[in-house]
């Protein structure tokens, strides 16, 4: 029987459980911020399509959380369990910034989340819009520290090496706001809010189609199309500065997700290849001529590294991640051009007519969740053979465990998420076919005396 790596089998347990992780808070990061949009409007206007909106999805949004929490914290533990020796030498830094998180997100969010989801009728108006307004900007906090740490493994700073090969911190305002750390918290959220803003709008277009809660479905549509038609031509714009600063700190990086092995200037956009790792060369390649300098340096006789420039020991395999990115960039401009779309349509009055432009939103509605780990996995991958860039190698930093154990390990942790974490699915899905239900009379009667009371009394026109 073959020896099993230990590594490698390391590598995939921890990348099936962070990407099965961070599904759920590229959910509820946006979904948090739409339940607070909903929300204000139900306040501003009285009406009562909002907060029959606002509970339905504080549910979904409930579930959501719960599920990433577990999985979250599942993470927590492999850094002892299969990455031991990161933990020892990087503790100092990537420890404290977990911690944070901890301390600031996660106590928030919990302190505020039953409230949120409990207190429609127990509280007043102003106190429930102010605990969902926390457990939003909780989800945000909670985006800062992870992506503080995960920048600072991408683009370490303000530390220093003891003798020891320990990490201790020289500067912590460094180490938080990182070279890469602007670029990747801004795309992160961006994608965040593209990932609810797709899905909301399908589901939206499901009530629409099915002739279920029409109205409701009505502003799940055009609420979504509001935010994409905006917010994804500006993802672009992100990533590509987000590219400039990769192209920076990490060339090898960018030099696998666009499968250069060669240094030259004028270098070729390739849109497919299939590259050879051992050959050094790209078979089967389309390419643009000079396109990629014009794209990845803004111009037009720019130089792109190549592979080849760089130890073959310090090179990523640019097959996952010159893949991951293509699928990343392509749901990207699916996204463009579907908004665009809906813009169009409801220019014309067409939006919620169109059974083309519907149907074309729902099935698309999961894109968003499959660009964030494309995205994921170009940048961790890509990043690779280092664990933190250009300071400790990924082999370095494993556990001394049999390779038994951590296969066996992976085997539990899908069957066991798999039931989990399905049947959390499953009960997401019942909700949204089951729809919004109508404002408990409480809110009912609230929104009546919203019409009667006059605004000089304080109240809302």
């Amino acid at each position: 029987m073959p020896e099993l790596d230990p590594l490698l089998l390391s590598r995939i347990q921890f990348a099936f459980t962070i990407s099965f992780h961070i599904l759920f808070p590229s959910f509820t990061i946006g979904l948090a911020a739409w339940l607070v949009v909903l929300e204000a409007l139900w306040l501003k206007t009285g009406k009562a399509i909002y907060v029959e909106l606002a509970r339905h999805w504080a549910k979904i949004f409930a579930v959501s959380f719960g599920m990433g929490v577990v999985s979250g914290v599942v993470l927590s533990y492999e850094f002892g369990t299969n990455w031991s020796e990161l933990s020892r030498r990087g503790g100092n830094v990537i420890g404290p910034l977990m911690s944070y998180e901890v301390l600031t997100a996660f106590f928030l969010e919990a302190g505020f989340l039953g409230i949120m989801l409990f207190g429609w009728t127990r509280v007043s108006k102003g106190v429930h819009f102010f605990a969902s307004l926390m457990v939003a900007l909780g989800t945000l906090i909670s985006a800062f520290w992870i992506l503080s740490a995960n920048s600072w493994m991408q683009t370490p700073a303000g530390y220093t090496v003891a003798a020891d090969g320990v990490l201790h911190v020289a500067d912590w305002w460094q180490v938080i706001f990182n070279p890469s750390f602007p670029y990747r918290f801004s795309h992160m959220v961006a994608a965040a809010y593209l990932t609810t803003a797709f899905m909301v709008a399908g589901i939206g277009c499901w009530y629409i189609l099915r002739e279920r809660s029409v109205a409701h479905g009505r502003i799940m549509l055009g609420m979504g199309v509001s935010m994409l038609v905006w917010l994804a031509p500006l993802q672009v714009v992100l990533g590509d500065l987000h590219g400039l600063n990769t192209r920076q700190y990490q060339p090898a990086k960018v030099a696998a997700l666009e499968a250069h092995w060669e240094t030259e200037k004028g270098a070729p956009l390739i849109l497919f290849a299939l590259p050879d790792v051992k050959a050094e060369t790209n078979h089967y390649q389309l390419a643009v001529p000079r396109l990629g300098s014009l794209i990845l340096t803004h111009e037009w006789d720019g130089e792109i590294r190549g592979l080849k420039s760089f130890p073959p020991a310090d090179r990523p395999n640019p097959i996952i991640p010159f893949f991951a990115f293509r699928i990343m960039v392509g749901i990207g401009l699916i996204m463009i051009t579907l908004g665009a779309c809906g813009a169009v349509l409801w220019l014309r009055g067409r939006l919620f007519t169109n059974r083309w432009f519907l149907r074309a939103m729902l099935w698309a509605s999961p894109l968003g969740f499959v660009g964030v780990l494309a995205g994921w996995f170009t940048a961790e991958v890509g990043r690779q053979p280092w664990v933190v860039y250009g300071v400790l190698r990924t082999a370095d930093a494993v556990s001394p465990v049999p390779g038994g154990s951590v296969l066996t390990s992976i085997v539990l942790f899908v069957l066991v998420y798999g039931i989990v974490f399905g049947a959390g699915v499953y009960y997401m899905a019942k909700l949204v076919r089951r729809g919004p239900d109508a404002a408990p009379p409480a809110l009912e009667a609230e929104e009546a005396n919203l019409s009667h009371r006059p605004m000089a009394a304080g109240g809302n026109p």
